[in-house]
């Protein structure tokens, strides 16, 4: 064997988890990114949230696979952030979304301590909770549809880009859209002659000291906690057991909530357990050696913290996008999650009506008592369960 191919059994799973920490960033980015600045983030907090997410997972999965020897892959929340960028500021901006970040890091820690808060999230019936994911995503997933009404120029190529990606590689789609959102963006900041500055680009944490309020833990940090344990966490756990591994549980969650209240302050929301970028470097990609395996995370630890440094650069791009592009990126990064979500809501007879309403509720955007529709959905849908979980049986 060439020294260019590497020793015996690294290069595969090296190259395995380069892969899932890139295809896990440029799929998502533009959703973590969109999600806080809806929450009230400047450019340059939500570029700070991007990079200590960055961080924070990439230390997180190297202490767990390194001390387990699993591959076990720690990421941000897709559909957490995507409820962020549904749930909208509250009163007190910023720093109460913050706490609820922090709140929501130290569930994840409870959860792990205590085997009883597993337990009792896990009472949610499964539609219900994907019902709601569903209906959070959908005002996102909308956006490419409306955006290409209004600025057709600009988000006709980024679709034609995904749409040729989901034939030939679907893995890359997202990122393939992404990269045409880029070059949509230069194109446009040459025919504004626009630039961006310099100092931008460089990564920065922004640090908030974090406010509290009843609206924002109920709110924000329970729908976040309860959209990332049932549509992350535990789908995560089961990929992970598909493929051989049993995930320390306890260990796995006290990691995932110490990462996500160390990047919190810095803007961060969620650090997980990862669904898809876990089959990725936890299966046969990574290798012939299930025992060999645990260095993909190690490896895709090394590509997130190079990611984190690009943070800045990414949110400064974002800020001088036309209008509509970064939101056509998100809404198409979020179509399989939409998917999914709907799959898992709808597709038992018992129980739809509960789904369905939850699903309204979430989608519909209303705001009751400074609290945002993720929280009444559960709310709706759990009360919708309940009653028409206590009819009668009826007779044969």
């Amino acid at each position: 064997m060439t020294g260019s191919q590497g020793p015996p059994g690294l290069q595969q799973p090296v190259s395995a988890g380069i892969v899932a920490a890139l295809v896990g960033y440029t799929s998502s980015f533009a959703v973590v990114i969109t999600g806080l600045t809806a929450v009230g983030a400047t450019p340059g907090q939500a570029a700070s949230g991007l990079l200590a997410l960055c961080v924070a997972q990439a230390v997180g999965m190297w202490w767990l696979s390194r001390r387990h020897r699993m591959p076990l892959i720690l990421v941000w929340s897709t559909p957490g952030v995507a409820l962020l960028a549904g749930t909208g500021s509250l009163d007190g901006g910023w720093p109460v979304a913050i706490g609820a970040f922090l709140v929501a890091g130290a569930a994840y820690v409870v959860t792990g301590l205590w085997p009883a808060l597993g337990r009792l999230i896990s009472l949610i019936p499964t539609p219900i909770a994907q019902a709601m994911l569903a209906g959070v995503v959908l005002e996102l997933c909308l956006a490419p549809v409306t955006a290409l009404t209004e600025n057709p120029g600009a988000i006709v190529p980024i679709a034609a880009v995904w749409l040729v990606g989901m034939r030939v590689a679907p893995r890359w789609a997202v990122p393939a859209a992404f990269v045409a959102a880029g070059v949509v963006i230069g194109v446009d900041m040459v025919r504004q002659g626009s630039t961006i500055s310099g100092s931008s680009l460089l990564p920065e944490l922004s640090l908030t000291a974090p406010a509290w309020s009843w609206a924002a833990m109920i709110g924000i940090a329970l729908p976040l906690y309860v959209v990332t344990m049932a549509s992350q966490n535990v789908p995560g756990v089961a990929i992970m057991k598909s493929l051989g591994y049993a995930v320390p549980w306890r260990s796995s969650m006290v990691t995932a909530g110490v990462s996500t209240m160390a990047a919190a302050t810095a803007g961060g929301p969620s650090v997980n357990l990862a669904a898809i970028s876990a089959a990725l470097a936890a299966g046969p990609p990574a290798g012939p050696d299930p025992g060999r395996r645990w260095i993909a995370a190690q490896s895709a630890a090394a590509t997130y913290l190079v990611l984190a440094v690009a943070s800045a650069a990414l949110a400064a791009l974002v800020a001088v996008a036309p209008a509509g592009v970064i939101a056509t990126v998100a809404g198409l990064a979020l179509l399989g999650t939409l998917a999914d979500a709907l799959s898992s809501a709808l597709t038992e007879s018992a129980g739809r009506e509960a789904a369905a309403i939850t699903f309204l509720v979430a989608a519909s955007g209303i705001s009751a008592l400074g609290i945002g529709s993720a929280f009444w959905a559960l709310v709706a849908g759990l009360v919708v369960h309940l009653v028409l979980d206590l009819r009668p049986a009826r007779r044969p």
